[in-house]
């Protein structure tokens, strides 16, 4: 089952936090640290206030997160050099790594995309790191095609 995340799931959503660290600094270990998080709990606790940000979270039948889906609401309607739209910003999608192949993430992402759609978004957009090839893949099932490239040389 999929539904927001409360105070409860924080020591949870930072187990998951911690992979999705350890799987972003094995493909860019000159960018990302092992063991470190991209948010403190202290943080998620006031993301989890933030009118702007929607969590879910996949939890199975004892009601243990098993997956999150971190969301940004990014309000255009605005913004002059934009068209007039709302999008939600999926920061960070992540399964539990005992937990891969059950569907989570396609649940997740699913249960985020109605929300979207209920809540009158134009579009989802996320960003993915191109030595992710697993979550490429899963995102390109979900239907999401790239709208824009980030480039860069390393010196």
């Amino acid at each position: 089952m999929v539904r927001f995340a409360n105070t409860g799931d924080i020591a949870s959503i930072m187990r998951l936090l911690h992979q999705v660290n350890d799987v972003h600094a094995d493909s860019r270990p000159d960018l990302f640290i092992h063991g470190h998080t991209k948010y403190t709990s202290e943080q998620v606790a006031q993301l989890l206030e933030d009118k702007d940000m929607r969590i879910f979270v996949f939890v199975d039948e004892k009601d243990e997160v098993k997956g999150h889906g971190f969301c940004i609401i990014q309000d255009h309607t605005k913004d002059e050099h934009l068209a007039q739209i709302r999008t939600l910003y999926i920061d960070d999608i992540c399964v539990d790594s005992e937990c891969r192949g059950q569907n989570i993430g396609k649940m997740l992402f699913q249960a985020i995309k109605e929300y979207a759609k209920a809540e009158g978004f134009h579009n989802l957009t996320l960003n993915v790191w191109s030595g992710n090839e697993g979550a490429i893949r899963f995102y390109e099932k979900m239907g999401l095609r790239p709208f824009k490239i980030g480039m860069e040389q390393i010196l």
